[in-house]
């Protein structure tokens, strides 16, 4: 049981999340979720524009957004400021719970990186999405209700502290520790 942050806890970690590096990062940490509630970290991955992350299950999962009920291509990757993650988490043995693919050190907030914006991470490319990442009950049952509330709030949403979606645009390995880059518009 991971203990819920407060709002005062979580304004005062902004600051933090607030001083990500804006153009260079590292990617931090990999997560392939195979199953409902299973989280599998990985050192390795691979990026294909067919599976997303190899080994997931978003394709198979599908999406509530659609009409039909399949997997959504702007919806295929999960990214998580990782400062976002420790700030709602705590240690980093608990940030796959957050139930996000990637975890990177780099600003991820709209105004750094619109949709559109593509970001280089190891040897592979993604497509920051327009659909926004913006929390479900699960968020909300793992992290608590102040949690969600801060990150839909003005103080919070600028930030994309739950995350963005993003497409694969060229494929390939990624690995922990990766250089990850924004890619001039």
């Amino acid at each position: 049981m991971v203990d819920h942050r407060t709002t005062a806890e979580l304004l005062a970690a902004l600051e933090d999340v607030k001083a990500s590096p804006p153009d260079t990062g590292v990617l931090e940490l990999i997560v392939r979720r195979p199953g409902d509630g299973e989280r599998d970290v990985l050192e390795v991955g691979e990026l294909t524009k067919e599976d997303g992350l190899v080994g997931d299950d978003w394709l198979a999962r599908g999406s509530r957004q659609s009409p039909d009920g399949s997997a959504e291509l702007p919806r295929q990757l999960t990214i998580m400021n990782s400062r976002a993650a420790a700030m709602f988490a705590g240690d980093r043995s608990r940030w796959p719970i957050a139930g996000d693919q990637l975890y990177i050190d780099l600003d991820i907030s709209e105004s750094n990186l619109p949709p559109g914006t593509r970001v280089r991470i190891g040897a592979t490319v993604v497509e920051v999405s327009v659909e926004p990442h913006t929390g479900c009950h699960k968020f909300t049952k793992r992290f608590g209700l102040d949690a969600t509330a801060f990150l839909r709030s003005d103080e919070g949403r600028p930030y994309r502290l739950r995350g963005l979606n993003a497409r694969v645009i060229e494929p390939g390995t990624i690995r922990t520790g990766d250089k990850v880059e924004r890619l001039a518009s």
